[in-house]
């Protein structure tokens, strides 16, 4: 069991478990629904990620009773604040899967998934958005990323929301015509956005606000200057996520990697993409913009092979079983 090392990659909408040897060789993967401490509880999220943990240790063969790993490496969403992240790594040691834990947000990993050596900024919009970065001497910065109390604005529940924000807008009045309002009244089978409020109202239907976001880029796409809007929005605010990170840590002249993730920004391809990049560039003109192209996972096992200290031919091993795109074997 020398220098083994359990990951775990917990997002909102999935869960990712890698069994890793110290020498990079992975010994299980293991895909299982999200459970996030924010959205599920603490004591759910537990018993999702042991069963999938006991799942992985079944899947490489461990004996039933032994210890999983040497090391747990665990970033997940919803450890957005030091009390959490040591809520959460007393709970997940309690579950005896190594001798030792270390739990973080999701972000890093998405970060050392991007990066040769976990320095940089990585900024992550999927469900929700978040940014952190890592300078060559330690330091760190981060954000709460608690949504709007925060002062967030973005990621795809936000995306969907503003969807549907403009087009009941458009629908009464109050705001600019849209053809978001017809995809809209399409996408729910209405006459009318004033029912599906009233629905969402009285419980009667559930805000589907994540199927909503994917409608908006589709509608700036072509040319609806209204969802364009909220696009630009976004593009802005990524970029000034990445922007402010630079420049508290003092990296906005140095050439650093910014690295890109989450399912918002990765499922939309090369023009949001190039759009971020611009804006980065014009804050950090030296700086390396790229979308990650391995899972976050993949992260999550780097961090715990430095933690363990294993070899660089580890993460070379580890990082070629991953075809940059492709959905991972056995997932």
């Amino acid at each position: 069991m020398t220098g083994r090392v359990l990951a775990l990659d917990g997002g909102n909408s999935k869960t990712d478990v890698l069994l890793v040897e110290g020498d990079g060789t992975v010994l299980a993967r293991v895909r299982g629904p999200g459970a996030s401490p924010q959205n599920v509880g603490l004591a759910r999220s537990g018993a999702v990620f042991d069963g999938l943990v006991r799942e992985a240790a079944a899947r490489a063969g461990l004996p039933p009773g032994e210890r999983v790993a040497s090391h747990t490496s665990a970033y997940l969403a919803g450890a957005d604040l030091p009390r959490e992240e040591a809520e959460l790594t007393a709970a997940l040691g309690e579950l005896g899967w190594s001798d030792t834990v270390v739990v973080g947000n999701d972000t890093f990993a998405l970060l050392r998934a991007g990066t040769p050596d976990g320095v940089g900024v990585a900024v992550v919009c999927g469900a929700g958005i978040n940014c952190v970065a890592v300078a060559a001497d330690g330091r760190v910065h981060r954000f709460p990323a608690l949504g709007r109390i925060s002062g967030d604005w973005g990621g795809g529940a936000h995306i969907g929301s503003e969807a549907l924000w403009c087009a009941v807008r458009a629908e009464d009045g109050r705001g600019r015509p849209t053809a978001l309002h017809a995809r809209l009244l399409a996408h729910y089978g209405v006459p009318a956005l004033a029912e599906v409020v009233e629905q969402v109202h009285f419980g009667e239907r559930e805000l589907d606000v994540h199927a909503l976001c994917p409608l908006l880029f589709e509608v700036a796409e072509a040319g609806d200057e209204v969802a364009r809007g909220v696009v630009d929005r976004l593009v802005e605010e990524i970029a000034l996520l990445a922007g402010v990170s630079l420049r508290t840590l003092g990296l906005s002249g140095e050439a650093v990697d910014v690295v890109l993730g989450g399912g918002v920004l990765t499922g939309r391809g090369e023009p949001l993409v190039s759009q971020v990049e611009r804006r980065v560039l014009d804050a950090a003109p030296l700086a390396r913009v790229r979308v990650v192209d391995v899972p976050p996972v993949v992260g999550a096992a780097l961090l715990g092979l430095d933690a363990v200290h294993a070899p660089p031919s580890a993460e070379r091993r580890l990082r070629g079983g991953h075809d940059a795109g492709a959905p991972s074997p056995g997932w």
